[in-house]
């Protein structure tokens, strides 16, 4: 564990360099076409893992000068907690405000939990009992002639309302968290454990009206970083409610990835598990962290055969651990690991470094940590 503890603690302090030599409160997310950094917004939906992983770093390496920065660039981002617009302030606020008050207890951040949950709670739908995900008056997603898709990446975000009926104690965050998993539960999923990217619903009887693809190759084909939210997401519902049916969909979509007959022997998925050129199509690392970080979890739960899944996330990790996907030190816009994929329809962010599968990363090093101690 010392090995790549001590590598993300170089890497993401060079990266930590850079944004305090500029004097500003940059937000890197990925590597632009030129090879420079790209920085967002707290508007982006990726703004709140870059903190995150400032924090796990904190965590795991017990250095206290990384206590600054990790509150500096929380900070930096807690007007997201007002958005509406969008269905990610999970991701931002959770990965961010969240992680904060699990190690710090600073008392100003549940109220900011809180109101994230509030704000993500404006986009609950009552006809069809989801969250919806994106809006359909602007950009690409008006001209899918969706009424109110729900992405299966939403289930990332209902931590967020699980979390802040802990702290307030409001169980109207709890309730609209369990209605879109179970309908998600109900629609998502194909009979081989596989969940589609898009259900398309009507907002005057709920009903589905589509089930499509965003970011995958096609609409019945497998994207694989959709899969890993599935697990993870499921898998957060089932400790927060006990409820087996989140738990037992989250091993039968795990267990369709890992028998996939196209799943490459480093276990390191490719971004589509349909794509027509495999073997000669990107892999993505985002889905492999995201999906190690939820088996550890999954393997401290009773369950059969329950040290077989901390092992293959053990597999995952000394993969991504590897030379073959974790950059040398000083390279790769100071990420910690390469290979990944934002959008290949989009043409956006194809076998480029990505904040998220940095920040899964390290936050599955985290779990195996706490595992074998």
């Amino acid at each position: 564990m010392d090995r790549p503890i001590k590598h993300a603690r170089k890497q993401l302090g060079l990266a930590i360099d850079v944004i305090e030599a500029s004097g500003k409160c940059l937000n890197p997310v990925t590597l632009k076409s030129d090879g420079s950094v790209y920085n967002c917004s707290y508007t982006d939906w990726r703004s709140g893992f870059f903190p995150g992983s400032v924090w796990y770093l904190y965590e795991l390496s017990g250095d206290s000068t990384l206590l600054p920065p990790a509150r500096k660039y929380t900070e930096a981002i807690r007007e997201a907690e007002n958005l509406t617009w969008h269905h990610d302030i999970g991701f931002i606020i959770n990965c961010s405000f969240g992680n904060g008050w699990r190690l710090t207890k600073d008392t100003t951040y549940p109220a900011v939990i809180i109101q994230a949950a509030k704000s993500l709670s404006t986009r609950f739908r009552k006809q069809a009992n989801v969250i919806q995900s994106w809006n359909v008056d602007r950009g690409w997603m008006s001209q899918r002639g969706w009424e109110c898709p729900v992405i299966i990446d939403n289930m990332m975000n209902l931590e967020l309302l699980f979390e802040a009926t802990r702290l307030s104690g409001d169980s109207t965050f709890y309730q609209i968290a369990v209605a879109h998993a179970d309908r998600t539960l109900t629609e998502h999923f194909r009979p081989n454990g596989s969940c589609y990217h898009v259900i398309d619903y009507n907002l005057k009887d709920g009903s589905v009206r589509n089930r499509h693809t965003a970011q995958g190759y096609a609409h019945e084909s497998v994207w694989s970083r959709g899969q890993a939210w599935a697990v993870y997401g499921f898998t957060v519902c089932y400790r927060e409610t006990k409820d087996l049916r989140y738990l037992n969909q989250a091993l039968k979509t795990f267990t369709f990835m890992k028998n996939h007959p196209a799943m490459p022997s480093d276990l390191i998925p490719y971004w589509d598990m349909d794509a027509p050129k495999i073997p000669n199509e990107p892999r993505d690392v985002s889905t492999a962290s995201c999906m190690a970080a939820a088996l550890y979890e999954i393997s401290t739960y009773n369950i059969p055969d329950a040290s077989s899944y901390k092992e293959y996330a053990d597999r995952i990790m000394n993969s991504l651990s590897s030379s073959a996907y974790c950059a040398a030190l000083g390279t790769n816009g100071n990420f910690l690991l390469e290979h990944s994929v934002g959008s290949i329809p989009h043409n956006s962010e194809i076998d480029v470094p990505l904040n998220y599968a940095d920040y899964y990363y390290l936050e599955a090093l985290k779990r195996k940590l706490d595992l074998e101690k």
